[in-house]
């Protein structure tokens, strides 16, 4: 019998931690009890800690979602952009890809890497960062050919 979560299981709970699914949609946090029986949902929580998808919250039992997890969460049309406030680049390519996203129906997430420590250590001198999913595909300048070609390819299922 395999003890292991599977990847089902862990994506389960971490959606619980997202305001998807009634948990704290401001990235505050989420006590295992809202979720479930803390007991059975604690191994969970700590694998999820491993992979750097959640990390302990204030309290007991509470947990956050990190960007990392957001990123796990992320649909095949979600698309997370890297920025910072005075960044030119940045406004360059959310002006740029705006029009792709509204033909394809996909979702922006903005997100000021100012405002997260490990963010602004990751990011700090890449922005913008642009992500289809889960997956990094520019970083300083979008290739609009290539990110369309992306783009489409997520839109009829295929890999991003």
């Amino acid at each position: 019998m395999n003890l292991e979560p599977s990847i089902t299981e862990l994506r389960d709970l971490l959606r619980g931690f997202s305001g998807n699914s009634g948990g704290a949609p401001d990235g505050g946090s989420v006590r295992l009890g809202a979720l479930g029986n803390p007991a059975e949902l604690r191994p969970l929580a700590e694998e999820l800690i491993s992979r750097g998808w959640l990390r302990r919250g204030e309290g007991d039992d509470a947990y956050t979602l990190t960007e990392d997890g957001k990123l796990a969460l992320a649909g095949p049309l979600d698309v997370t952009l890297y920025t910072r406030p005075g960044c030119h680049l940045c406004d360059e390519a959310k002006t740029q890809i705006a029009p792709l996203l509204r033909r394809a129906g996909a979702r922006l997430r903005e997100v000021n890497i100012d405002a997260d420590e490990v963010l602004r250590e990751r990011y700090n001198v890449d922005v913008p960062v642009l992500f289809l999913a889960a997956r990094k595909v520019a970083k300083h300048r979008v290739d609009l050919e290539q990110f369309q070609r992306q783009l489409a390819d997520a839109v009829r299922g295929g890999r991003v």
